[in-house]
């Protein structure tokens, strides 16, 4: 996020603002969900929805704007058309493949994840898919890696068994957020 950011503010300053503030509120929203989350093994939907429509309208609008002045300057290559509709599906097709992944994993074992954890996915496969269809992969494998290394650390200190459950909400946040830095 941190490269793409600099090349949105050499190219298109108005969309390196409204990126910008999408990974404000996601800090936000991350740091008020893993406290919810951790407390209370709970994913609000008064922070959960709200955020659907906060970062897709910062993240398509930013998506539309550095795609526009990127196919001006192709204009001379190519239809700028297929280039403004590829980052905006990358968004969309994002926070569904996510979303659909997490419903998937949910329904085929109810007891190991929270209908919260499915719907904070859809969000965070919207930031994921900004980036690229590999920081989706990234920030999904990432979470599972941190949350299996909690449990395992938690097994081995004897502070869990094999039937207690982990909030796996702040493991998915931070699982994205460390797909976010990675490079392009």
């Amino acid at each position: 996020m941190i490269q793409r950011l600099g090349e949105l503010w050499q190219h298109t300053p108005l969309a390196f603002w409204l990126v910008l503030a999408a990974c404000a509120y996601f800090a936000v929203m991350a740091v008020r969900l893993t406290v919810i989350d951790v407390r209370h093994h709970l994913l609000p939907n008064r922070i959960v929805f709200p955020s659907y429509a906060v970062a897709g309208v910062l993240l398509l609008t930013a998506a539309v704007f550095s795609d526009v002045v990127s196919g001006a300057d192709q204009s001379r290559g190519g239809p700028p058309a297929a280039l403004l509709a590829v980052p905006a599906l990358r968004i969309v097709a994002g926070a569904a493949i996510l979303w659909l992944f997490y419903f998937v994993l949910r329904f085929a074992y109810p007891p190991g994840m929270g209908f919260g954890d499915v719907k904070l996915a859809g969000v965070l496969g919207m930031y994921l898919g900004f980036l690229g269809w590999g920081h989706l992969f990234a920030g999904t494998f990432l979470a599972f890696l941190l949350g299996g290394l909690w449990s395992i650390a938690l097994l081995a200190a004897r502070r869990g068994t094999l039937k207690s459950s982990i909030p796996f909400g702040p493991f998915m946040l931070a699982g994205a957020a460390a797909a976010m830095l990675l490079p392009a």
